[in-house]
């Protein structure tokens, strides 16, 4: 089950949702009553799914936390308000759903299990010196076998890992990454150019297996 989170400053319809909810058999449900809770259990609770009231703490106080604070995540936004102004600000948020109120069970678990469809592992974990950081899809860009070793390239920076290329490949979206060597995966969003024996990412060359696919 996914780890929800509501951040709703009306006590009562903070507790129906999270009532409602643990009816139909979600478990791993938060309340954030303010928006100071709401970034600790980002943190600590790691949520996928947050039902965040648009107004929580004055006006378009969710929109603006959300864009700030809850990147990556499934947002259903909760609000009292119908205009189209701000429901045009809420959706540049890309919220999975949009729930107004008074609310009916009926709506909220159907905007529930379209945000667990749409749930899908964006990330993978790894060591980075002593901390264990998630690392997005979208910031990887490939990863290199080295003997025991791997280094993952990122946007950013390269994190080198005592592990296979094997291991890593299962852990990584096959829609998104692909085996084009036996010593690289590569992102196939960040290829800029092909050629005949091998593929640029970035300033990166990398070479290609003779029967690699390249449709890809």
């Amino acid at each position: 089950m996914p780890k929800i989170l509501i951040v709703e400053d009306q006590v009562l319809i903070a507790h129906f949702l999270r009532d409602t909810l643990l009816k139909e058999g979600f478990s791993n449900i938060e309340i954030a009553f303010k928006i100071n809770q709401a970034i600790e259990l980002v943190t600590n609770f790691e949520p996928e799914i947050i039902l965040l009231d648009i107004n929580v703490e004055g006006k378009d106080s969710g929109i603006i936390w959300a864009e700030n604070y809850a990147i990556n995540k499934k947002i259903i936004f909760v609000t009292a308000q119908t205009e189209r102004e701000t429901m045009q600000k809420a959706l540049k948020v890309q919220p999975v759903g949009y729930l107004t109120k008074p609310i009916k069970k009926i709506e909220l678990i159907a905007a529930i299990e379209l945000a667990k469809n749409n749930l899908k592992k964006e990330y993978i974990k790894v060591k980075d010196g002593y901390e264990e950081i998630k690392l997005y899809y979208k910031d990887i860009l490939f990863a290199k076998s080295e003997r025991n070793y791997i280094d993952i390239q990122t946007v950013s920076k390269k994190i080198t890992l005592r592990n296979t290329l094997d291991n890593i490949q299962m852990e990584l979206d096959s829609d998104t990454f692909c085996r084009v060597h036996r010593s690289y995966i590569v992102n196939k969003e960040k290829i800029s150019r092909k050629t005949s024996n091998s593929l640029h990412i970035d300033n990166y060359e990398i070479p290609i297996s003779r029967n690699l696919d390249l449709s890809i």
